[in-house]
């Protein structure tokens, strides 16, 4: 089977070797950046991790344009206004995961740095950088449109982190990532161990379920292998017809649990236009209330699982059976 066939099989594809993109210096930049310790062909996640303080070791993926990000800032947010040492780390080459926390996109991603500077020039300082409540914001970044692959450069972005141990001790450290592309570099979290509790942001339409079962697909194979798990699906609603029913039957389809149904309200676009959190923008509004119980219900949560996705057909099904009322 060819490498092209092999990534169109599967959610995550695990690569043989590391393959550098084609950032503007290319692959050499890399090679020299891998020679001189900056970073590693392999991370030694989990250990890293450990060593970091980490307490507990989260992320969220789900199809793109779900509402992924402002979730998991919003649920940053409030798990810092219960006193939690909280880093959000964007994996996702829009570069904007963390833009509701810092008040603006990211400045400086650390793929960004890499390409501006020789390894042994980056400071942490130039590549972690500090939101709202002390929340501690890191944006992997991407390569040039047009030019490389944004998965590897995730890969590159968090090896390069963890070598420099670059971030402060947290007790929970949220990786936000994109999850509707078959490629090995967005299972890094999962693959390395740099996650453990895998979160799935999912409404109730059907593209958004088949990313939902695809990332569950990839939770399964490396459960198999370490500690990852699956801890459960977050409703993001869109106010499609039996929603939270749907979502309800969905989780238990894949055993799993919904730990929170999100309510589809303008609070939220209103804060995104402010570059605001609903917890900075409003926190007496009602939806700041949702994220907040979203937020402990994440730090109280010991229900993990290894997923049993779904046929396509029973996806089919599942949005039959609730999406054609009226």
């Amino acid at each position: 089977m060819s490498s092209d066939a092999s990534h169109r099989g599967s959610f995550f594809h695990v690569d043989s070797g590391p393959r550098p993109c084609n950032f503007r210096r290319g692959r050499l930049q890399y090679r020299q950046a891998e020679a001189s310790g900056a970073v590693r062909s392999r991370a030694g996640g989990p250990e890293a991790a450990r060593k970091r303080g980490t307490m507990k070791k989260i992320a969220f993926y789900g199809k793109g344009g779900i509402g992924k990000s402002t979730t998991a800032s919003n649920v940053s947010a409030a798990l810092s206004l219960m006193g939690k040492r909280v880093c959000q780390i964007g994996c996702d080459p829009k570069n904007d995961s963390t833009r509701l926390l810092l008040g603006h996109i990211c400045r400086e991603t650390v793929l960004d740095k890499v390409r501006t500077s020789e390894p042994e020039d980056i400071r942490p300082e130039d590549i972690v950088h500090t939101g709202w409540n002390g929340i501690t914001c890191v944006e992997a970044g991407g390569p040039e449109p047009g030019v490389g692959c944004a998965g590897r450069g995730i890969i590159v972005a968090l090896q390069l982190l963890d070598r420099m141990k670059a971030l402060p001790e947290a007790d929970l450290t949220l990786y936000d990532v994109l999850g509707d592309v078959v490629c090995g570099g967005f299972a890094m979290p999962i693959r390395e161990g740099y996650a453990t509790d895998i979160y799935i942001v999912s409404s109730g339409e059907l593209m958004s379920l088949y990313a939902a079962n695809n990332i569950a697909k990839g939770v399964r194979r490396f459960a198999a292998r370490g500690k990852v798990r699956l801890a459960g699906l977050i409703g993001n609603s869109r106010n499609t017809p039996g929603e939270k029913e749907l979502l309800l039957e969905f989780a238990e389809m894949l055993h799993t649990q919904l730990i929170a149904f999100i309510p589809r309200d303008r609070i939220v676009n209103l804060a995104e236009n402010n570059r605001q959190t609903v917890l900075q923008y409003a926190p007496e509004s009602p939806q700041a209330d949702v994220y907040r119980r979203l937020a402990e219900a994440i730090w109280e949560n010991t229900s993990l699982t290894v997923p049993t996705p779904v046929t396509f057909d029973e996806l089919e099904a599942l949005v039959m059976k609730y999406g054609t009322e009226n």
